[in-house]
């Protein structure tokens, strides 16, 4: 992307946007005999509009807005006429720039226009007069959503009468853009009840300097605060870092803390562009050793207990997940200052065991507008084949999308606790995203995965620095992965499985270059809470196995949501081929705090609850019986339904209907219960539902019933599980 519109004053004029109330009253957009066009977009180019950076591309958006994942589809649009509108988003979400007229006469009352988009002050119509900007417009901080559907709005004018005037859209927001069509003049008055045009507020860009000499700063953060302000981090006189924060002048809901201790004995300087006339909320921010809140921290109620999750702020997907010197390396997309999609950078946690994590500081920080930090993945490059090696610790290579510049490459030689960019980055420069690294032995070569439109590229490389094109395996989306597994754990009979971000999967064959598959598309699982899945790279018990987002819809304060359990894959035959099975990892039996162990047991209709004794807000069932003939076997698991129904040989999981057939009669069952999630495996792996649910606090039991005859379970238990954070 390229910058080259900027602001050319410091301190910039601004009117607070156009609120819900203006839009509600569905101020009049049909013409009047004479009223004056000033703008429809219904041309191939803008014509006497003069264009600058690359927010608005080279003409206006016909038919919705590009897709940036699904090239081929656009993304619709509602509430605009005829064809054609003006949109910051042609180029993408990140684009930067600005659209301004041709100099024109006021010469009715009132201009209106139809807008939507991105809500920040950063994305704005203005109206300029004798250079001055005297009217501004943006989508409404009141409206719940973004919107791409098109609302009416109006500035009185009249006081201008008889000026010249242009009106400049402007789009500076780094992630965000405006959409505007239909400006008319017009003597048409807005309905009864419309707002007044606000007064004009001075917006100013203002920063403290900080002597760092403590591990943290505490910064004040307000959940859905408007507008959200730019905050620069700034070091020995350098941009280190560029955040959108929700800084909090009233009491904060959270406070998040940004690491500051790599620059221990410096002076670093907060900057925040565009601050609120009075704020004092800079002076609110403090130094300190420790993290807010930390005697409750992980142990709000609506925190997962048997899952990580970090410890404040938004995340989503795992990613850069490799094994090194006793450790477990989980990165994932995060944004440590607000609950919601913005700054995306990559969070890093450790564990030796995989249940038990430690946070580590964040890898890479966006410090350029619109280099946010997308998925990826990390690999040891332990021949050194890169050159980058300096010392004993192993050499871990990390691949990202960097939103502006492509897939750039980062790389670490201290345990993965910092990172330095390749100065050749990016290495590839395309639409794609989400590439994932692997060494292929046999070709003694590396490989990059990345999606590329509906399909997954591939690209090879000797040393990870220069990349080859070699083939696409169409019908996948984002985040792909590829691994190897032995069918039914024979080793000299191995198939490849290339899978994306649904879950669905192929088998086949892989020799380095091109994936062929040997199935149709599979689907991976039925759940609704397992999303973007990667696999662990250099287990040491040579196991592959897979985290995954369960994508839950919480901005709790102050943290999102957590990661999947982790899962063991096998590759398995079945009468229809070979199929993926997902089974949890052993070591979190660790979290076994109390067992109920029934054993075997021949259960009646109508008998009593053999798992009474259960009460627990975190339990784990693990059940094998043969079901009756005719009839179900119902659990009830803090008041989560599992049902299995012998002669539909269907499992039904909180109303996911799945099928599992027996196997020689019997049925084997796991279940894991947290706070906010849950997941289910049957039929040795091969059925494996993830769900998203919260109990009610006071369901704590567990309970097991059978009808249409007696279930024998060969094993039966169940064991209340302590939290991941104990030790917290």
């Amino acid at each position: 992307m390229k910058f080259g519109y900027q602001h050319k004053y410091d301190m910039n004029y601004h009117l607070p946007c156009i609120t819900a109330a203006m839009l509600a009253t569905g101020l009049a957009t049909c013409l009047a005999a004479d009223d004056i066009i000033i703008a429809d977009f219904e041309g191939a180019n803008f014509g006497n509009w003069k264009v600058t950076g690359d927010a608005f591309a080279t003409g206006p958006a016909h038919g919705g807005l590009p897709n940036p994942w699904r090239p081929e589809l656009l993304t619709p649009v509602d509430g605009y006429k005829g064809k054609g509108f003006a949109s910051s988003f042609c180029s993408g979400e990140c684009g930067i720039g600005s659209l301004t007229s041709p100099e024109f006469k006021i010469e009715r009352k009132y201009l209106t226009f139809l807008i939507g988009g991105t809500k920040t002050l950063e994305s704005c119509m203005n109206l300029l007069i004798a250079g001055k900007v005297v009217r501004v417009a943006g989508t409404s901080k009141d409206l719940p959503d973004d919107s791409e559907t098109a609302v009416p709005g109006s500035w009185n004018v009249a006081e201008f009468a008889g000026q010249s005037a242009v009106i400049q859209i402007d789009d500076q927001a780094w992630q965000g853009h405006i959409n505007v069509d239909q400006i008319v003049q017009t003597d048409v008055k807005p309905p009864p009840g419309a707002p007044k045009s606000p007064k004009l507020q001075l917006f100013a860009d203002v920063k403290r300097d900080f002597k760092i000499d403590k591990r943290y700063l505490r910064i004040p953060i307000k959940n859905g605060v408007f507008p959200l302000l730019l905050v620069n981090t700034i070091v020995d006189g350098k941009v280190v870092a560029k955040n959108t924060i929700g800084l909090a002048d009233a009491p904060p809901d959270w406070w998040a803390c940004m690491d500051v201790g790599a620059w221990k004995g410096k002076t670093l300087t907060l900057q925040v562009e565009k601050m609120i006339p009075g704020s004092m909320v800079l002076d609110s921010i403090e130094q300190s050793d420790s993290i807010v809140d930390a005697a409750t921290l992980y142990h709000e109620p609506l925190r997962a207990q048997l899952h990580f999750s970090p410890r404040s702020g938004w995340n989503t997907n795992p990613y850069g997940m490799v094994f090194s010197h006793g450790e477990y390396h989980l990165f994932y997309q995060c944004n440590p200052y607000n609950v919601d999609g913005l700054n995306m950078q990559w969070g890093h946690a450790v564990s030796s065991d995989m249940v038990h994590w430690k946070e580590s500081q964040v890898l890479v920080e966006p410090h350029t507008p619109g280099d946010s930090f997308f998925s990826g993945s990390a690999v040891l490059d332990t021949a050194n084949t890169a050159g980058w090696k300096n010392g004993t610790a192993d050499l871990i290579a990390a691949a990202f999308t960097s939103y502006t510049r492509g897939v750039c490459i980062v790389y670490s030689n201290d345990a993965g606790r910092t990172f330095k960019e390749f100065d050749g980055n990016p290495v590839k420069k395309h639409p794609g995203r989400d590439p994932r690294l692997l060494w292929h032995a046999p070709s003694k070569q590396w490989v990059m995965a990345v999606q590329a439109e509906q399909g997954i590229a591939f690209h090879t490389s000797p040393d990870l620095k220069k990349w080859t094109y070699q083939s696409r395996s169409d019908g996948f989306n984002q985040c792909p992965d590829i691994f190897e597994l032995a069918l039914d754990g024979v080793a000299s009979n191995k198939k490849w499985v290339l899978t994306s971000a649904s879950g669905d999967y192929r088998v086949g064959t892989f020799d380095g270059k091109a994936f062929t598959p040997e199935t149709a598309m599979l689907k991976g699982h039925p759940g609704m809470a397992y999303v973007a899945a990667q696999t662990f790279s250099n287990d040491p018990k040579g196991r592959t196995i897979q985290l995954a987002w369960p994508q839950l819809d919480e901005r709790v304060q102050p943290f999102s949501q957590p990661i999947s359990l982790p899962n063991q894959l096998t590759l398995r035959s079945t009468p229809a081929g070979p199929r993926l099975a997902w089974t949890p990892v052993d070591e979190l039996k660790s979290l076994r705090a109390k067992s109920i162990t029934v054993g075997a047991l021949t259960l009646a209709p109508g008998a009593p609850n053999p798992l009474a004794k259960a009460s627990a807000e975190m339990l784990e069932l693990r059940a094998t019986f043969t079901p009756p003939a005719k009839g179900e076997v119902r659990f009830t698991l803090r008041g989560i339904p599992i049902i299995y129904n012998t002669e539909l040989q269907e499992l039904v999981v909180s109303g996911v209907r799945v099928t599992v057939p027996l196997r020689d009669g019997k049925l084997d069952l796991t279940v894991f219960i947290d706070r906010t999630v849950f997941e289910v495996y049957a039929g040795g792996g091969l059925c494996y539902v993830p769900l998203r649910g919260t109990p009610e606090p006071a369901a704590l039991g567990a309970e097991v019933a059978v009808t249409g005859g007696n279930v024998s379970f060969e094993k039966l238990e169940v064991h209340e599980l302590k939290s991941i954070w104990t030790d917290k």
